[in-house]
């Protein structure tokens, strides 16, 4: 059992699932970059992301603790770009892969109220050609400093809350998405997960 308080939290929680904003996690080697990028996906509203993993390994994602964000966030895996691209665009999915180049246009001229799927690609490559060339559009973060990029998941973080941003500031915000069903299943998944404690470590003050 959990207390009234801690249901209610999860229910607020899952009204505000965004099951129509997803991210496309491309070939990022380091874990701990995944690992932000699913917290600032679960502060946000993500339901799900897509991992695209065609030349390293899958990432492993924890979800043993409560603070962990892979207890929150489910998780896709796809061995293609076309093959996360197709079922994405079968879903309904317009595609934005962010890269920095002339042909990308201001992340804030971008409309994410829309059912939006943003790719964000390796720490030292980007998002791959094939990423890029496949996409509805391309959009970058504006900077003006003398260093041109953002750690990926600094530029998911700022991305995503810019897709919230506008959600928030569009109507029907706090209605929730997920259908009546689905919306009781996630509460009630949800409400199984043990809840992280936090003990005392040896040496610790009193």
């Amino acid at each position: 059992m959990i207390s009234d308080r801690r249901r209610a939290r999860i229910e607020l929680v899952a009204r505000h699932r965004q099951p129509d904003l997803t991210v496309v996690v491309e070939n990022v080697h380091d874990p701990h970059n995944v690992s932000a990028m699913l917290r600032s996906c679960d502060a946000a509203g993500v339901v799900q992301i897509q991992l695209v993993y065609t030349t390293e390994a899958f990432p492993k994602i924890g979800s043993k603790s409560s603070a962990s964000a892979g207890k929150w966030v489910e998780a896709r895996r796809f061995r293609s770009i076309d093959q996360c691209y197709e079922q994405l665009k079968s879903e309904g999915f317009t595609i934005l892969a962010t890269r920095i180049g002339a042909t990308s246009k201001s992340l804030y001229t971008a409309d994410f109220t829309a059912r939006t799927a943003i790719v964000f690609g390796n720490e030292h490559r980007g998002v791959s050609d094939e990423a890029a060339n496949g996409a509805d559009s391309l959009v970058q973060i504006p900077m003006v400093g003398m260093i041109q990029s953002l750690n990926v998941s600094v530029a998911c973080a700022v991305t995503l809350f810019e897709a919230l941003r506008q959600r928030m500031q569009a109507p029907g915000w706090g209605n929730p998405k997920l259908p009546p069903q689905e919306l009781a299943a996630l509460v009630e998944r949800w409400s199984q997960k043990p809840r992280l404690r936090v003990g005392k470590k040896k040496g610790s003050p009193q």
